[in-house]
């Protein structure tokens, strides 16, 4: 398969699991330039090896190794962040605004130019659009998500924030797509957030955006 980002080096952090896992896959399937992983622990190392994917060291809360891997990838064209916890995660500072502000951090230290940053429907603009049920349970990590979107904005990067509704693991349905409007709601395949990703990499019509993901096709 032809590379969409020939020569780009892409650094992913999220990697492990959920829409972080999709993203890696889409990538490696595209052959799309060198894509560096970040993690904390060695779980999942010999299946992204697999894939390709260049591994490198460090937990996103600690802003020294989140620095010293970047550095050590760079240069680093973009960097794609999926972390975060879950909504019981409740002990300590969360990979949600923390971690994001130091990846944020490391990018302008090491002169990345963009970043796009896996947010949720529900944050920042989008609070409407989730169903007052859905927010009762996901605003203390919602409220994260928004410090970490504000972050990137005030930060001078080329941003792109993926805002994705519901989340679903399934195959691909080829169906979603990115919208302006905030109050966009609705559910959405992981792979499907992966390819919409993927798409943005090679997009300038993405840069300094704020998108929210859903599928019209899945109700």
């Amino acid at each position: 398969m032809t590379a969409m980002n020939p020569g780009k080096t892409i650094f992913l952090a999220g990697a492990r699991r959920g829409v972080g896992r999709a993203i890696a896959e889409q990538l490696a399937a595209q052959n799309s330039g060198s894509v560096y992983a970040l993690l904390r622990n060695r779980d999942v190392e010999a299946e992204l090896s697999a894939l390709g994917l260049k591994l490198c060291w460090g937990d996103a809360l600690d802003y020294g190794t989140v620095e010293q891997a970047i550095a050590a990838a760079s240069p680093v064209d973009v960097i794609i962040s999926t972390i975060g916890g879950l909504p019981e995660d409740q002990q300590g500072d969360r990979a949600d605004y923390l971690g994001n502000k130091h990846l944020i951090d490391a990018a302008v230290a090491c002169q990345v130019k963009r970043f796009i940053l896996i947010s949720s429907i529900g944050a920042g603009s989008s609070a409407e659009a989730l169903p007052e049920q859905a927010m009762s349970v996901l605003k203390p990590v919602l409220i994260e998500k928004e410090k970490a979107e504000a972050h990137l904005l005030a930060s001078g990067l080329i941003y792109t924030v993926i805002r994705p509704g519901g989340l679903r693991t399934a195959p691909a349905t080829h169906q979603a797509a990115l919208t302006d409007n905030p109050l966009a709601s609705g559910i959405i395949h992981r792979a499907d957030v992966a390819e919409l990703v993927c798409s943005a990499l090679s997009n300038p019509e993405t840069y300094n955006r704020v998108f929210s993901a859903v599928d019209p096709s899945l109700t």
